[in-house]
């Protein structure tokens, strides 16, 4: 039996809620499959961690992650706890992404069954992964620009390599995929702002040059604002897209607006050598220790976090599971992104049908 070392970030607000929901499936999985097993170790950090220590992320526990085999992570952050110059003080991406160089941001979009969501599209007409940039771009400023009461200034900073190896594993990662849902046809959309900015000009002709090497994958290219209209009345054309920081962390949240919101959508932060998984949502303090938390996004970030180990199988019973209980009707996202029965009923239907 393979053990895997899994370093668990509960975080704030409703993350301790749904992290034990996912670690509750994780351990199914495991007894279900038989063939390998988590050794989880806890560790705090995020809002709560700064309010006790004066850090969100204590060193020992960044030696752990950069030790583990993986990290599940829950979101952290409140909204009331603040750095001097007015930014979160818990929010980790800073200093995980940056610590762990997880420089690939992989976001699925998929429109799952059972799903009322905002668009006229069904189940599998939604099934992209925007790839972000996740250590440069304008969120590189992060702690780093500069104010005073007449002018504020943050940098887009982007470097060839940054750029080559989110290119590159946007590629890779279409080659692994069915291509998109209207044609099958696999695909890496650029998405950019090349026709205002010299730095997505940049961007662009690098995502040129490593497409040649990979001539079976399709490529597009879209300015950031055509993409925002696509990805809502034409999202059957997306396979793959790649782009930088900031665009990513904007499209995406518009991506899961188009599938049923947000709570539905798992990400993980990918390295050469690392790698941490988290829900897109944060941390929601008003559904805090209320039961109304939606798990499904942090159950199947566990279903991401499996399929990165080496556990595919055991990552495909996870979905098929939320699946058949979203088809079933046997747990339903009311209108508010909130499961109907709480958290605690749909994270047990989703371990029965396991």
């Amino acid at each position: 039996m393979t053990t895997y070392r899994v370093v668990i970030i509960r975080g704030d607000g409703i993350g301790p809620e749904i992290v034990d929901s996912a670690v509750a499936v994780l351990r199914a999985v495991e007894q279900l499959d038989g063939g390998f097993a988590t050794d989880l170790e806890y560790h705090d950090a995020g809002a709560g961690q700064y309010l006790t220590s004066g850090q969100n992320l204590l060193p020992e526990t960044l030696a752990a992650c950069r030790e583990a085999d993986a990290v599940l992570k829950g979101p952290v952050g409140l909204p009331d706890v603040r750095l001097a110059d007015g930014t979160e003080a818990g929010l980790l991406g800073g200093v995980l992404r940056t610590g762990l160089d997880t420089y690939a941001n992989v976001r699925p979009i998929r429109l799952l069954p059972g799903i009322q969501a905002a668009t006229r599209f069904g189940p599998g007409e939604i099934d992209y992964v925007i790839v972000r940039e996740n250590t440069e771009g304008l969120y590189a400023s992060r702690g780093r620009g500069v104010a005073n009461e007449w002018a504020a200034s943050d940098v887009l900073f982007m470097t060839r390599p940054g750029v080559e190896r989110v290119c590159r594993f946007a590629f890779e990662l279409a080659r692994k995929r069915n291509g998109a849902p209207r044609d099958s046809i696999q695909k890496v959309t650029c998405v950019d702002k090349s026709n205002v900015l010299r730095s997505f000009g940049f961007f662009r002709s690098i995502f040129t040059e490593i497409a040649v090497a990979y001539p079976d994958i399709a490529t597009d290219y879209l300015y950031a604002d055509a993409a925002a209209q696509a990805l809502v009345m034409d999202p059957s054309r997306f396979d793959v897209l790649v782009m930088e920081n900031f665009l990513g962390d904007i499209l995406s949240d518009l991506g899961g607006g188009t599938v049923g919101g947000i709570g539905l959508c798992p990400s993980g932060n990918i390295g050469d050598g690392n790698a941490y998984f988290e829900p897109i949502h944060g941390s929601a303090p008003a559904l805090a220790g209320r039961d109304r938390a939606n798990p499904i996004g942090q159950i199947l970030t566990t279903a991401l976090l499996l399929d990165h180990i080496g556990q595919p199988g055991a990552a495909r019973r996870i979905e098929r599971a939320i699946e058949d209980v979203l088809d079933s009707g046997t747990v339903r996202i009311g209108g508010d992104g909130c499961p109907v029965g709480g958290t605690r009923h749909a994270t047990g239907e989703i371990i029965r049908r396991l």
